[in-house]
């Protein structure tokens, strides 16, 4: 990975442990039947394949310009190692694109996960208030979420 400052506002970066072995932290980033315990909704139609398309819906967030749904498509995988998908509001008149990508690393018997959700624009204050809000959720409730579906798995 790439070392990136800290104080780089156009990316979120984000590490877990979880102890789990990398293969069952992988099936819970890419089962569909996994996802839906820990995503956003619309996670039942994703598919392991570059190029492939889909959705996910959350509340609309007007201060941030999110109209609650992602179109999202699978940029590259190397299995249990790395996804990388972008991020795109469904509105037209939102600019806002973005790249996530988990990267795993065995640590001992367990897994740390990386995400790094990079593409916010700096100059623009509702994108801001989005990395603000999305810093926070990926840090309290989705990677929670996660580990709450990899301890049920």
């Amino acid at each position: 990975m790439n070392p990136v400052p800290d104080d780089d506002l156009t990316i979120i970066r984000v590490d877990q442990f979880f102890p789990h072995p990398p293969a069952k932290v992988w099936r819970a980033l890419t089962d569909p039947e996994l996802l839906v315990q820990w995503q956003m909704q619309g996670s039942e139609f994703f598919r392991l394949e570059v190029g492939h398309q889909y959705a996910l819906t959350s509340v609309p967030r007007p201060n941030t310009n999110f109209s609650g749904t992602v179109d999202v498509r699978v940029l590259a995988f190397e299995p249990e190692r790395m996804l990388s998908v972008r991020w795109a509001d469904r509105d037209p008149a939102n600019s806002a694109e973005w790249t996530i990508t988990w990267t795993l690393e065995q640590e001992g018997r367990g897994t740390r996960l990386f995400l790094v959700h990079e593409g916010f624009d700096p100059d623009d204050p509702a994108q801001m208030m989005a990395r603000q809000i999305m810093d926070g959720g990926w840090r309290s409730h989705v990677l929670r979420s996660l580990g709450q579906a990899l301890d049920r798995a």
